[in-house]
């Protein structure tokens, strides 16, 4: 094999070993959306209550 062949594959059997990182930043970030939406889910409902109630009266 050529030197610029060895040094490609070098490089793409490098980038295999990050799928775990993907995966970890994907479930912290889904459950910082489940924790966000479950402290601020009743005070959206709330602000988005009174607009609509706004809007309907007139």
């Amino acid at each position: 094999m050529s030197r610029i062949m060895l040094r490609l594959k070098g490089l793409l059997r490098d980038e295999t070993g990050d799928v775990p990182g993907w995966v970890l930043i994907t479930l912290m970030t889904a459950g910082l959306v489940l924790i966000i939406w479950g402290l601020a889910g009743p005070a959206l409902s709330g602000v988005f209550q009174q607009a609509m109630d706004r809007v309907s009266s007139f």
